[in-house]
């Protein structure tokens, strides 16, 4: 179908396609279990985290984009004599650490509106905190995660910027 004389459309949409799959995978896991430790657990210093997490909004991509390189390629490189340069790698790691600052503050927000009671009432059945999560928060989170999917979803199939900064080949 999308075939022209050496221009590999369908490879490139194979490529898009397993990259942003990989990556809203790991935004929806990573945005979910930072926003359930700031929505749900008190510890010293969560709301300067949370103000610190939030400034992050009005920073620019374009600001931390050499930044990001420069740490995709020389850490792989002290590390394994390697770099992830020309890989998927710098496409899809970010995703797995934070999620995104809106998303975190979105499923945040969220926890925030279901009763604690519900925790408690679990805890009080023997259920840990991953339990908690697991068996009492995510089958109510429904409408927030697929929202978080769909917004990382489309942030990341029309990402132009990084794949041109991080792929080569």
């Amino acid at each position: 179908l999308f075939q022209m004389p050496r221009i590999p459309y369908g490879d490139w949409y194979a490529n898009t396609i397993v990259i942003t799959v990989l990556a809203v995978i790991g935004t929806v896991i990573s945005a979910t279990a930072s926003a359930y430790g700031f929505a749900r657990f008190r510890w010293p210093g969560r709301d300067l985290m949370f103000m610190v997490l939030l400034s992050t909004l009005v920073l620019p991509e374009e600001v931390v984009l050499i930044p990001k390189f420069l740490m995709f390629d020389r850490i792989p490189r002290w590390l394994f004599d390697t770099t992830l340069i020309d890989t998927w790698w710098p496409l899809i790691i970010p995703s797995f650490f934070g999620g995104g600052a809106f998303y975190v503050f979105l499923l945040r927000q969220f926890f925030l509106q279901i009763p604690r009671e519900l925790d408690e009432a679990a805890k009080i059945d023997g259920a840990n905190s991953w339990q908690i999560l697991w068996r009492v928060l995510l089958p109510l989170a429904g409408p927030a995660l697929a929202t978080v999917a769909i917004f990382a979803f489309l942030g990341h199939w029309n990402d132009f910027i990084h794949p041109l900064i991080y792929l080569n080949s």
